[in-house]
């Protein structure tokens, strides 16, 4: 099986699991922490030739640290949503730059790519899509998280934020795989940036059906074949702004991936420096659909709004028509109700059946007339 195969299946995207503890020694999940780990820290396990170290207890970040520089290996520590005071030790102990550990942090950050002395340091942004039966003006259909990854020569530290992008299952399909663990950190960096990727391509499939159904509805013909009178433009509005969301974690990402790509680094393994290019092929095209739903939503709401000012002149155009017709009769009917003592007709038997008769025939007429030239 070639090296890229290898790639592609163990960073394909699955299901988030539960954030628990797991015991190396039986390979079952204990919520129970060894009391000098940190709260936030998710796991934290040592890697050496593809296979991760058994240890009887789960390790803090310092023994596990410890066992690399005596042994060897890398160490990949998972965290989820740290504080400031959880994350100090860990920072301390690898040598993490202060601007970096703030950014991981505080999340909320642009995805980037910053290279400091010893260590990289490149912020995902997660997409999941939200599952609604139908779309409304208030319907959340994107939802974020972030995913910063701290590279070293011997240490790969993942900070998560949000409720989605869980590394637990991408970690277990990485240690199911010891020949690509073994080219080291950087091959963990390229497999969750290929799985956040994976991801954007899936949310992206899932908006376009989404844009699908909304530009249906807008462009189907009115009822007996009338004018389409348009869809709600909040609908609309609603799934740009969440378009914007998607297209805000996509393209800024696209420049890291490529100088991940193209430039050599230090810290990145050559051999799997050439299949970040796979992943940064696949964001470009995702960039491309995304800017596309950008453009394709704005002619959507135009037409819409078009449709809807079109809807309100036939409204009017209707309106007028029946005020027209109804003019003729409110006027006879205005000039006899004056009761004056000296009016045509009014002391004759056949009067009124006549003006009525009269009034009926202009009123046809006028309805005629208006309805021939598309006005009713």
């Amino acid at each position: 099986m070639s090296m890229i195969r290898d790639l592609r299946a163990v960073v394909r995207p699955s299901r988030p699991s539960l954030r628990k503890s797991l015991r190396p020694d039986t390979g079952a999940y204990d919520t129970t922490r060894d009391p000098g780990t940190p709260s936030a820290v998710v796991d934290c396990a040592v890697y050496r030739d593809g296979a991760r170290v058994e240890t009887t207890k789960p390790l803090t970040p310092h023994e596990a640290m410890r066992l690399v520089r005596r042994d060897g290996g890398f160490v990949w520590i998972g965290l989820h949503e740290p504080t400031e005071a959880e994350f100090a030790g860990i920072a301390s102990e690898f040598g993490l730059h202060p601007l970096a550990v703030e950014d991981a942090v505080q999340a909320h950050q642009r995805p980037k790519l910053e290279r400091y002395d010893d260590s990289l340091f490149t912020v995902f942004k997660t997409i999941h899509y939200v599952e609604h039966d139908q779309l409304t003006a208030n319907s959340e259909v994107v939802e974020t998280g972030e995913v910063m990854c701290f590279t070293g020569r011997d240490f790969f530290i993942t900070v998560r934020h949000g409720g989605q992008g869980s590394l637990r299952a991408l970690r277990h399909r990485l240690q199911d795989d010891p020949e690509l663990l073994a080219k080291g950190p950087s091959a963990v960096l390229h497999a969750i940036a290929d799985h956040v990727v994976d991801g954007y391509v899936a949310v992206a499939d899932a908006v376009q059906d989404d844009i699908d159904e909304v530009e249906t509805e807008v462009f189907t013909p009115g009822r007996r074949g009338g004018v389409s009178r348009g869809v709600d433009s909040a609908r609309i509005y609603q799934l740009k702004r969440e378009v914007l969301e998607f297209k805000r974690a996509v393209s800024p990402l696209l420049r890291p991936m490529q100088l991940l790509s193209e430039r050599p680094m230090r810290l990145v393994d050559p051999d799997i420096q050439k299949y970040f290019r796979d992943v940064a092929d696949h964001l470009a095209r995702v960039q491309e659909q995304v800017v596309g739903f950008d453009e394709l939503l704005n002619s959507i709401l135009q037409a819409n709004l078009a449709q809807a000012s079109v809807a309100q002149n036939e409204d009017m155009r209707k309106i007028t028509s029946w005020a027209a017709i109804i003019a003729v009769p409110t006027m006879v009917c205005g000039v006899y109700g004056m009761n004056f003592k000296y009016m045509p007709e009014t002391h004759w038997r056949y009067g009124y059946p006549v003006i009525m008769g009269i009034t009926m025939v202009i009123c046809l007429g006028i309805h005629r007339t208006l309805k021939r030239n598309g006005w009713l």
